[in-house]
Formats: C-alpha cells, sequence, structure tokens
C-alpha cells in the first residue's frame, strides 16, 4: 500500500450547495466549511468527499461526450424507486434511467444495495 484514501474532491462552482445536496443524500455531516472548500464525512478523523470551488465550471453532458463526466458516484440504495424521489427533492436532475445529476451537474448513478452490503443505516457496531 503507497497510501490510504483522504477525500474524493469534486469542483463545484458552489461548494456549500454540493456539500448541503450530499450530506442529505448520504446522511453524513458537513465537518469542513471555508466557504470555497467543503467536506463531508462521518467525522472529523474520516475521509469523505470534498468540494472546491471552481468558477466558472463547464457541468458534464453526459450521456452526450462533448463535456466529459470526469467522475461519478455510485450510491447504493436499498430502495431506489424511493431514492429517485428523495434525490430529486434534494434537488437532482434526472439523466435517464437511474443515472441523476446533483445540483452542480456531476452525475451519480442510484443502484440497489448489492447483497454482500449490510442495509442502509444498519447498524454495524454490533
Amino acid at each position: 500500500m503507497i497510501g490510504r484514501r483522504h477525500h474524493l474532491v469534486i469542483d463545484a462552482p458552489d461548494p456549500g450547495a454540493s456539500g448541503a445536496f450530499w450530506s442529505a443524500v448520504l446522511g453524513e455531516p458537513i465537518t469542513y466549511d471555508d466557504g470555497d472548500f467543503v467536506v463531508v464525512s462521518v467525522d472529523e478523523e474520516t475521509s469523505g468527499m470534498a468540494f472546491q470551488r471552481a468558477p466558472g465550471l463547464a457541468a458534464p453532458t453526459w450521456p452526450d461526450p462533448r463535456i466529459p463526466q470526469q467522475m461519478h458516484l455510485d450510491i447504493m440504495v436499498d430502495d431506489v424507486d424511493a431514492a429517485r424521489a428523495q434525490v430529486v427533492r434534494l434537488g437532482a436532475r434526472s439523466l435517464g434511467g437511474d443515472v441523476y445529476a446533483d445540483p452542480a451537474g456531476h452525475p451519480f448513478c442510484l443502484i440497489s444495495r448489492p447483497s454482500w452490503a449490510d442495509p442502509i443505516g444498519a447498524d454495524t457496531d454490533s
């Protein structure tokens, strides 16, 4: 091993809005926010997602390759149908199927929780 993941850092025109969106989707708090850099993680000592200010960011146009998706997240959920409505209510927009764009235009997919994963929100400490 050479290193460990710290944060997935994502450019966003409004880091606060992106952080608030992903905080609500993942149920994790915003653990750092200086206005230009926002972190969403379980706590201040856990890796997570970070959003850095990128004025003039051109949002991906997936599936049109004109502006590539640059990255995307797969979000496992227990109930894809329920999750669709929830992410749209939080500000996502549908790109077709189970692919959505967050408020900054970054694509993400809703996927059914694999059988090897604990149920979402399950107490894994017991």
